[in-house]
């Protein structure tokens, strides 16, 4: 399956060529990017890095085929750009088109699915993730990508970017903080009092019904007209546009994950680690602290794990707001026509999210508890 759609893939165009960065570039083949003999190397590691994914029950070959396919690929991008670029004009952009992407798309499909096969253990999968996510910095920092239309918009931004970067991550975690210190109590008072769960999930379960651009537009006049009238708060930097209001909607949305995960983590613990706490004379805060919580922690991290992906998404929506984070330059994108910089915030926007997922999955099951099996 992989390998025929690798194939199909490799009859679209793999990269087009535009006369500036807002218009509507021509697509150019994998073929036409240079002469046969610069271009012949990258397309048979390609073709036989999608041959290696055939045999279903060989991992080890089809991990090797994807890692070949994808030096495949690299391959090509830095022999097309430039033999694309000659002549062409001072202001010509080339950019990955169809083909590129859907080639991507399908090696690193075979990369996760040789990877689930293996099913290494957390600290391997860490260990992978640091090699990947270093030897993605290293194709991104060498010369051969830099004519790259995307990396042209980032050279031209990039203390912009630096700046966006840490806001859009002071969104994603600082709302995930903000939700965890009030989600944690809460969803404690809730496990112990059914009265209150039933009333606060109901509720929180709501927030989670409102469309999200709704959720960041209802927070400007709150905001502002806590900004207007609460001394010292706009000092502070509350107000209707901007971080406050997109910081605010993120915690809301947080909260309902956090608050239900901590239920159902401490819901989870066997009746009978209870009644060996009680008759060991334990309090029920020992109870809650050395039984239920370690047991529950899983889940709990689960919870967190779902809020921290969803929101590093969800702060793509504040740059609609003045909230700042990679939102900036897809709305910017947008307003300009330019397919580059939507890129410059979306492809970010991806990689964090992708890397958050698989953090917080290798954090769960560092914190699953087995129980060992006696001999």
């Amino acid at each position: 399956m992989f390998c025929l759609l690798g194939l199909a893939a490799l009859l679209a165009p793999f990269m087009t060529l535009a006369a500036n960065r807002i218009v509507a570039g021509e697509g150019i083949t994998v073929w036409q990017l240079a002469d046969t003999a610069s271009v012949l190397p990258g397309v048979l590691a390609v073709m036989a890095g999608l041959a290696l994914g055939v045999p279903a029950g060989v991992t080890r070959l089809r991990l090797g085929g994807s890692i070949l396919g994808l030096a495949g690929l690299l391959w090509l991008l830095q022999q097309g750009t430039p033999a694309l670029l000659e002549g062409a004009g001072d202001y010509a952009r080339v950019s990955p088109a169809l083909g590129f992407w859907c080639l991507l798309v399908v090696l690193l499909l075979l990369m996760a699915d040789a990877l689930a096969a293996m099913a290494p253990g957390p600290l391997t999968r860490g260990a992978l993730l640091a090699g990947i996510m270093g030897a993605l910095l290293v194709v991104l920092s060498s010369d051969g990508l830099a004519e790259l239309s995307v990396l042209k918009e980032y050279a031209a931004r990039r203390d912009a970017f630096g700046r966006e970067l840490v806001r859009h991550l002071g969104l994603a975690f600082g709302s995930l903080g903000a939700a965890a210190v009030i989600g944690f109590p809460l969803g404690m008072l809730c496990h112990r009092r059914a009265e209150l769960r039933s009333a606060v999930l109901p509720v929180l379960s709501f927030l989670q019904t409102i469309p999200s651009l709704a959720m960041f537009g209802l927070m400007i006049p709150v905001l502002g007209w806590v900004g207007n009238t609460v001394p010292g708060a706009r000092s502070i930097g509350i107000a209707g546009i901007g971080f406050a209001p997109a910081f605010m909607a993120l915690v809301l949305y947080s909260l309902l994950p956090v608050v239900g995960n901590t239920v159902a983590g401490l819901g989870a613990t066997p009746p009978a680690a209870l009644e060996a706490a009680r008759g060991m004379g334990m309090t029920p805060r020992q109870r809650l602290l050395r039984v239920e919580l370690p047991l529950g922690l899983p889940i709990i991290l689960t919870g967190l794990r779902i809020v921290l992906v969803q929101n590093i998404g969800l702060a793509v929506i504040a740059g609609l707001i003045g909230g700042g984070g990679f939102g900036t330059f897809v709305f910017q994108g947008l307003n300009q026509t330019a397919t580059d910089l939507i890129l410059l915030g979306a492809l970010p926007t991806v990689v964090l999210a992708i890397t958050a997922a698989i953090v917080m999955d290798i954090l769960v099951e560092l914190t699953r508890r087995t129980p060992e099996v006696s001999r």
